[in-house]
């Protein structure tokens, strides 16, 4: 959410800052600033009418104590009364719109971000590892894990819908492997705290992350309850400290999770739909961190790199981008995201998002802190994908699979695997 105070401080600067993001918020921009000045103009207006009514309370005292009439002027603060109760009415009312608008107005970008229409226009940062040339025709990750049923669309489209599957042995087995490397070297050598979070939240929690009340068509929802399963353990991580003051010498607090993620994937009808790269369910391992707002951009750019080490860690050949205006969030303020090589595809596919929102996640959900003049601000908040397992899962028996069609097992990940070297050999 951005600050009402910087819009109706500098309001053609954050309608121009929002038009990087390739939309004219420029009536919204002018209507909140119109309910504001109306709602100041009320709150003043009530005020002293209060101060009224606490004057004439004071006067029919006065008058009780001297035996006199008080009929007129008890009469004068019951009309009073009435009057504030209207006024109170129509402040809550313009709250409520101006609230409303604010929740639908996306974050302002960084100065840092290129300007730019869509993916094509991402600024590529880095990139690192050397892809690999094969001697021998390259499968893709659905021919590689199907022939001895280790993944199986079928059945998952038999018990569910498209778009859902099954793992089993030893893709099953590398997928854990990969999920519980991830939050080992996340918290032994990166500094994160894991938890284990809720699988469903409220509403409160999806508006809090900007998940609501924009993109509620693409989440998955339990009627009764009004509970959403979540698209990313982001949203119950980052609500974890909703409407507290958090101690400043607590500041960085760094965590992570592991979670399924669920997401309708409406936009992408008839986009990836061969394998297991754009699922329904998958699963992610997250980081997520709240920070003091000077140092925000430097510990996303440490975001990144936690990121990145798991793909050095596997020896996979990534690439890091700068997200353009036009390829951001609604709740980005910033953003890379990291890139693994797929050989089948020829290409890199995202594996790995990354963001800083600024105060605009804090002030949805109330998540503040306690500077060094004891005065409450907003945290900065951060995320990041570190990693996405199914599409890590897809990179890895890419790149080190064999001619004979069994995949390696990187060396990082043998203890994770019972010491398997090698699967997928053809083996039931």
């Amino acid at each position: 959410m951005i600050d009402i105070k910087r819009i109706v401080k500098e309001p053609e600067a954050v309608i121009d800052g929002l038009k990087r993001k390739n939309e004219d918020f420029t009536p919204q921009i002018r209507k909140l600033i119109e309910l504001d000045r109306e709602r100041r103009d009320a709150i003043t207006a009530t005020e002293e009418l209060k101060r009224e009514r606490n004057e004439a309370s004071r006067k029919i005292g006065q008058l009780k104590k001297e035996g006199k009439e008080t009929d007129a002027i008890m009469s004068q603060v019951s009309g009073i009364g009435d009057t504030i109760k209207e006024k109170d009415a129509l402040i809550a009312r313009m709250e409520e719109e101006m609230n409303t608008i604010l929740l639908s107005l996306p974050n302002i970008p960084d100065p840092s971000v290129p300007d730019g229409k869509g993916e094509e226009e991402n600024l590529v940062v880095r990139d690192r590892g050397e892809v690999r040339k094969f001697d021998f025709p390259v499968q893709d990750h659905v021919s590689l894990g199907e022939k001895d049923s280790s993944l199986d669309l079928e059945r998952g489209a038999k018990v569910a819908q498209a778009r859902f599957h099954y793992k089993r042995h030893e893709l099953a087995l590398l997928e854990r492997a990969l999920i519980n490397f991830m939050l080992d070297l996340h918290t032994r050598q990166h500094g994160y705290v894991e938890y284990s979070v809720p699988f469903m939240v409220n509403r409160d929690a999806m508006t809090g992350t900007g998940q609501l009340p924009k993109f509620e068509e693409d989440l998955y929802r339990l009627e009764e309850d009004d509970l959403f399963l979540i698209p990313t353990a982001e949203v119950p991580l980052t609500n974890l400290f909703a409407g507290e003051i958090l101690p400043l010498d607590s500041l960085p607090v760094k965590v992570t999770s592991h979670t399924p993620c669920f997401r309708r994937e409406k936009f992408s009808h008839g986009k990836d739909v061969r394998g297991i790269l754009r699922q329904h369910q998958f699963h992610k391992v997250e980081l997520v961190k709240f920070v003091r707002p000077e140092n925000s951009y430097r510990e996303l750019e440490s975001l990144v790199s936690d990121a990145e080490a798991v793909l050095e860690a596997l020896k996979i050949p990534y690439q890091v981008l700068l997200l353009c205006t036009g390829d951001m969030s609604f709740s980005s303020a910033k953003t890379y995201d990291i890139e693994a090589w797929i050989p089948s595809q020829g290409r890199y596919r995202e594996v790995s998002s990354c963001t800083n929102f600024e105060d605009f996640q804090a002030r949805r959900a109330g998540i503040r802190f306690k500077n060094e003049s004891g005065k409450n601000e907003f945290v900065h908040t951060l995320n990041g994908s570190a990693l996405a397992v199914g599409r890590l899962l897809i990179a890895l028996v890419e790149n080190y699979q064999e001619a004979d069609g069994s995949v390696s097992i990187p060396e990082v990940l043998q203890p994770y695997m019972n010491g398997t070297k090698s699967i997928l050999k053809g083996k039931e």
